[in-house]
């Protein structure tokens, strides 16, 4: 089944998982303290605005973690930094870019990770905010409302690993976090 890109939000960890049929030729990588999707060397050239973005971003105070499909994740990053709660920085930003205006109508999806943790989706017909208590996961196709999901693993490198080999068609790359008492830890997986 293929169910596009999507997340998994735990209280305390989130992962990602870029998954796509048109675009294959993506990576993650760690740039200037983000998770950043971008092409590889052998991609060929696009104009598509939907191919290169922050996917996973800490705040600078260290108290949440933002995940996502696309250039939302920025947004939602700086609101939670000037004080908003977290519910109403996905809420703001996810309707403020709205769904991604491509031939799909695709669904934005995010998550905040912190001392309130959140999974959110704007989908052509809906913006959906829902508070985490168990491991839940949004895509953007197929499964594009939250629904609880598994996520045994809790270091993020076995995370983005777990994401990565989910049943799922198309896996391209993923990225994972997880909060502990010192901070955020973040791993990447690029299927190599």
């Amino acid at each position: 089944m293929y169910v596009g890109r999507f997340i998994v939000v735990a209280p305390d960890r989130a992962a990602y998982r870029v998954s796509s049929r048109s675009f294959p030729n993506r990576k993650v990588i760690e740039r200037d303290g983000a998770l950043t999707v971008v092409p590889t060397a052998t991609a060929p050239e696009t104009d598509n605005p939907y191919i290169s973005y922050n996917c996973l971003r800490t705040t600078d105070d260290g108290e949440s973690a933002v995940i996502g499909n696309g250039t939302h994740v920025d947004p939602i990053a700086e609101k939670l930094e000037l004080g908003y709660p977290p519910r109403d920085a996905l809420a703001e930003s996810l309707l403020a870019l709205d769904y991604e205006k491509d031939d799909y109508d695709t669904p934005r999806i995010a998550g905040v990770v912190g001392d309130e943790s959140y999974i959110a989706t704007v989908r052509r017909d809906a913006l959906l905010v829902e508070a985490v208590a168990e491991p839940t996961l949004v895509a953007t196709y197929e499964a594009d409302a939250p629904e609880p999901t598994e996520l045994a693993a809790d270091e993020p490198a076995a995370m983005a690993a777990d994401l990565y080999d989910r049943p799922f068609e198309h896996p391209v790359c993923a990225a994972a976090v997880a909060r502990s008492a010192e901070g955020f830890r973040t791993a990447l997986h690029n299927g190599e």
